[in-house]
């Protein structure tokens, strides 16, 4: 067994630069160094949370659409990223107040959770207060 203490970082390759910075600080992310964004390397963002996000690219094909989502074929690969929210109904004025579209939502034995999409339409998770998903599901299933 590996002695993983937690995730360093999360890449996502994204198609516009600008568009994806300004979605990113939206949420409270900060970008603290840009490695090459035209070569492919990432630009670093960091959220006063911890969570480091690095944002890949110029994605070449298939730009604002998410082939692992919204294709009826389903390719292996990361598809979302979920983040612990400390209040539910602050985060779904914020997202509503800010104009990001809430693409699902879900409320599971108390624990209320959002789902929104960057600029390439890629998936955030936004869980509230509660038990982690992983316990949820755990008592679900084995009853």
């Amino acid at each position: 067994m590996l002695d993983i203490k937690n995730f360093d970082h999360i890449g996502i390759r994204i198609s516009d630069r600008n568009a994806s910075v300004a979605f990113y600080e939206l949420l409270g992310f900060q970008m603290i160094a840009d490695g090459g964004y035209d070569k492919g390397h990432p630009l670093v963002m960091l959220h006063p949370s911890g969570i480091n996000i690095n944002l890949l690219g110029p994605a070449t094909a298939k730009a604002g659409q998410n082939i692992l989502m919204d294709e009826a074929e389903k390719y292996p690969g990361i598809t979302h990223l979920a983040v612990k929210v400390k209040d539910a109904e602050a985060t779904e004025t914020f997202v509503i107040e800010n104009g990001i579209e809430i693409s699902g939502r879900r409320d599971f034995r108390g624990t209320k959770t959002i789902f929104i999409r960057d600029p390439d339409r890629n998936v955030l998770e936004l869980v509230g207060p509660g038990p982690s998903v992983a316990q949820l599901i755990a008592e679900h299933t084995h009853g």
